[in-house]
């Protein structure tokens, strides 16, 4: 008799198993699209420096060079685990955008890996709900293409919350190598950012609580051993090369004083009321979170209903998680809360998503308070009064039509909660307009030009040509990268603004090297640009078109014209 409840069982599930591995590979399909359509090259300093350390691992010229003067060095190099896969990738396959951030993808697809391994057959409606809210969120995938340490942590992240979750069930055979896993995730979390500590908290939590329970002994043990063996090697290893064992801490502490112009310590000190009051909410609804933020507090008023699920476990990881970025501090010796950005959040979004995907879950077994959750989304919508209030807005509806028309006696099965028609209606509608953003993206121009203007320094800026090309101040910082981090041999690159100063031997040639995207990029000309593509053509009107791809055109120039427009000093970023 219990074999034959135990199949049917199996029999009712396996459709919800097939719609969760569909969602593994819709979600799947469409990060990697997402990642070729909207690949802009190297997004900023912080992508170029990761990739130079990737290069100088991958040819053995990186060094281990400490901090003597107690001055400001660049934190990042203390990353290895960002930078060091993309040297293997450099050496199996060479430099380009794609060896460069193919580990961010990597990482971000292993993310929806994981939550199916973990929930895809144990709680398939979880395990898609959860895929769907991170999978296709706009800013999880934003940092696909970029080599930033982001995506690659929230890897770690949830694999550290997963391995000491299934260690820790009741029946678990392997108690040892879970508990050795989760030190060993943990140090590689440490060895791409420090924000894994955001996590501290509620392991300890954890641990407290299965202390006064004497539960998991064999767990913690390993897993203190392992992890006191790590970071036991790791302070060693500081204080071999640096004779300061704390060393990156105190680089860190350096890094938040150096830039306190910008941060809570000088510059922002004003707004440290609005910080850790309203902007945490502002932020949540305006980067499109609100919406998972609604499913995880359903989930977590339907708990006296399901006691036994993982539920629990996420939410308060997800509690303790939030009250650390809400109320946190990035320095130890003064109060500096987290800048809220989209890509600071990336450890805090599992534990969101995978709470939210059981708020999804409830809901598509009972239809109970969609009420209240489309009413919830509706003022979402109205706070954010922008773009994002499409998203919201469109969850509300479905969620407001749901509480007229749900049925546990309707003939239609999508109006049947608990059924295989409802549930798949569910997360089509929470895919779909999830969807709305990223999609949008996927189709617009690009900003950058990276692919044009990489195909004209290919084809017409290598040796043996020999010359001076001028470019924006943009690129100036990072040409190199198109030449494998190395400085081609007998050409120059110089900004715009330097062609007075410029005097050609004989043999070379001066080209300019115009990118309209670049130069009309918001992001860029906020600050770091401030003039447009006329300005620099002006001053530069003797000059003979030589290719042109999309918005990138090069040419070749005489410099014994003058200019008969506006002067060199235009170029100049003195406005």
């Amino acid at each position: 008799m219990l074999r034959r409840a135990a199949y049917l069982v199996a029999v009712n599930t396996r459709p919800f198993v097939r719609l969760a591995f569909l969602t593994l590979l819709l979600v799947g399909l469409f990060t990697v699209a997402y990642f070729f359509l909207t690949h802009e090259g190297l997004y900023a300093l912080d992508d170029y420096y990761y990739s130079r350390y990737a290069h100088q691992l991958a040819t053995g010229t990186f060094q281990l060079a400490p901090d003597p003067m107690g001055l400001l060095v660049d934190p990042l190099r203390e990353r290895p685990l960002i930078f060091g896969p993309v040297a293997l990738l450099y050496r199996l396959f060479g430099i380009n955008i794609i060896t460069t951030t193919l580990w961010p993808l990597l990482a971000t697809l292993g993310c929806a890996a994981v939550l199916w391994l973990l929930y895809g057959k144990r709680e398939p409606i979880v395990a898609a709900g959860a895929m769907l809210l991170l999978g296709l969120h706009y800013f999880n995938l934003n940092l696909t293409n970029y080599l930033y340490p982001d995506n690659i942590l929230m890897f770690w992240c949830l694999s550290c919350s997963c391995a000491l979750l299934i260690g820790r069930r009741d029946g678990q055979l392997s108690v040892g190598w879970w508990g050795a896993s989760f030190a060993v995730l943990n140090f590689a979390a440490l060895l791409s950012k420090e924000t894994i500590v955001y996590y501290l908290p509620f392991y300890l939590g954890i641990f407290l609580l299965d202390l006064r329970r004497r539960r998991n002994g064999q767990f913690w043990l390993t897993a203190f051993a392992m992890g006191a063996g790590l970071l036991l090697g790791y302070l060693l290893f500081y204080q071999v090369y640096t004779n300061d064992a704390l060393y990156r801490i105190h680089l860190i502490e350096r890094t938040n004083e150096f830039l306190k112009e910008g941060n809570y310590i000088l510059g922002k000190r004003n707004t440290l009321f609005y910080r850790l009051t309203m902007a945490p909410p502002n932020f949540f609804i305006s980067t499109g979170l609100g919406g998972a933020v609604v499913l995880a507090v359903a989930a977590l008023l339907n708990q006296r209903r399901q006691p036994d699920s993982d539920a629990a476990y996420w939410l308060a990881l997800v509690g303790s998680t939030l009250a650390f970025y809400w109320f946190g501090s990035t320095s130890l010796t003064q109060y500096n809360p987290i800048t809220l950005l989209p890509r600071m959040a990336t450890p805090l979004l599992p534990p969101l998503c995978v709470a939210a995907g059981f708020g999804l879950r409830n809901f598509s077994r009972s239809g109970r308070g969609a009420g209240w959750i489309a009413l919830a989304l509706l003022a979402c919508a109205g706070w954010a009064r922008s773009s994002v209030s499409v998203i919201y807005g469109g969850l509300s509806v479905y969620f407001g039509l749901i509480a007229l028309l749900a049925n546990p006696a309707a003939r239609a099965s999508w109006r049947r909660p608990g059924t295989y028609t409802f549930a798949a209606l569910l997360l089509l509608v929470v895919g779909g307009t999830t969807a709305i953003r990223p999609a949008y993206f996927m189709t617009k121009p690009s900003v950058s030009s990276h692919f044009a203007q990489n195909q004209l320094i290919a084809g017409y800026l290598r040796p043996p040509a020999q010359g001076v090309v001028f470019v924006d101040d943009y690129l100036i910082s990072n040409y190199d990268y198109y030449y494998g981090h190395k400085k081609p041999p007998g050409i120059h690159f110089r900004r715009y603004a330097a062609r007075d100063s410029v005097r050609l031997e004989s043999g070379q040639q001066a080209w300019l090297l115009l990118n309209r995207s670049t130069l009309t990029n918001d992001e860029l000309t906020r600050k770091l640009i401030r003039y447009s593509a006329a300005d620099v053509l002006a001053c530069y009107p003797r000059r003979r078109l030589v290719a042109e791809v999309g918005k990138v055109s090069l040419y070749t120039l005489d410099l014994g014209g003058t200019a008969t427009a506006m002067p060199a000093a235009t170029l100049r970023n003195d406005k």
